[in-house]
């Protein structure tokens, strides 16, 4: 099968997309398909060859991807290499994904699982792995997100969502600490917890910094964990417990900050419920082939609480999804596999 992976782009998640998409580049590669790793954003700028003559052409197209680093990029530097660009899809992304049977998104972030790329493809009958525009978009979106949730009966932490400039009046049902979190971002780029009220401004003014709309809301003190959900089945639970502080983007992404433990050490009941609630979650936003909704269980009610939905879920070294896969025997390679023939179903008529 001829498969573009597509990666990269200009949100603050570009090093973990493209950390992601050079695995699975190098997974669908040893499966025997022939595999072309593309920046959805740089594209190929220099290309003399037919762009079809690609697919059967040995060209490393992992070289220039680098290990994720403690810190998000610098977008600046990118957004360079482009000066004066028009459009979000660099030279020749759309020729080559016309080309191809299947575009493996490896996007992670604004312009990848926001539903914007996923919508365009459906326009242009490109066919692509993952859910589709609507539940994408719904799910980018957190505010949303958690109005789903509430309006399907799955429990979210009590908050509040506020735009740039307005006043904040914290409900009692919040409280400190409190999460502050950006409204469409992921891997925990522009989160912050925050102890005290004196911490409260200065976290939203850093917040505020990458987008205009936040949310605020209760800090739920407990174990953390994940649930993948694929073909509407839930993945064994995995549970997430930073060395230092929450589950940062430094703790996301650096080798041996977290200590992940999977299947999670919980009574098999409390299991099961939390993947009844993730099936559930994934189910009110419409999710499509395979996603991954976080949780936190709180140390007092022993209640959990869903966060969010990862409708394209990291596929890096440290990344959960392929630790949930490999609890049930599946290789890196054949989780890839098996997105990929999942993704293909909803195509056949």
């Amino acid at each position: 099968m001829k498969i573009v992976v597509l990666a990269g782009g200009i949100s603050t998640e570009r090093d973990v997309s493209l950390s992601s998409g050079k695995g699975i580049y190098q997974a669908l590669k040893e499966k025997g398909h022939q595999v072309i790793l593309l920046d959805v954003f740089l594209g190929l700028p220099d290309i003399e060859k037919p762009l079809a003559d690609l697919f059967e052409t040995e060209i490393d197209w992992t070289a220039s991807v680098c290990e994720v680093q403690e810190q998000a990029p610098e977008l600046e530097r990118i957004i360079a290499m482009r000066p004066n660009y028009k459009s979000l899809l660099g030279p020749h992304v759309i020729e080559l994904c016309q080309l191809c049977d299947m575009v493996f998104l490896a996007l992670h972030g604004t312009n990848g699982e926001d539903g914007r790329i996923q919508a365009l493809f459906d326009l242009m009958g490109i066919r692509y792995t993952g859910t589709g525009h609507l539940s994408s978009a719904l799910s980018m979106d957190k505010n949303i997100t958690k109005q789903f949730f509430r309006n399907y009966g799955i429990q979210t932490p009590p908050g509040i969502t506020l735009h740039k400039g307005e006043p904040v009046h914290l409900p009692e049902e919040i409280g400190f600490p409190c999460m502050v979190k950006t409204c469409c971002g992921g891997s925990s780029v522009g989160v912050y917890k925050v102890e005290q009220f004196y911490e409260l401004e200065k976290a939203l003014q850093d917040a505020f910094s990458y987008e205009d709309t936040v949310i605020v809301e209760r800090c739920i003190t407990g174990r953390e964990f994940s649930v993948a959900v694929i073909e509407g089945k839930a993945l064994p639970v995995i549970e997430i417990a930073p060395l230092h502080g929450f589950y940062d983007y430094k703790n996301k992404y650096q080798a041996g900050s977290t200590i992940e433990t999977c299947p999670a050490n919980l009574p098999e009941n409390l299991s099961a419920r939390m993947q009844k609630h993730a099936v559930e979650a994934c189910h009110a936003v419409g999710i499509e082939g395979y996603a991954r909704v976080d949780f936190m269980l709180d140390e007092t009610s022993g209640e959990d609480y869903a966060l969010e939905i990862n409708t394209l879920p990291g596929m890096t070294p440290t990344s959960l999804l392929p630790q949930e896969a490999a609890a049930l025997g599946y290789s890196f390679a054949e989780l890839c596999e098996w997105i990929l023939q999942v993704s293909l179903k909803k195509y056949q008529s």
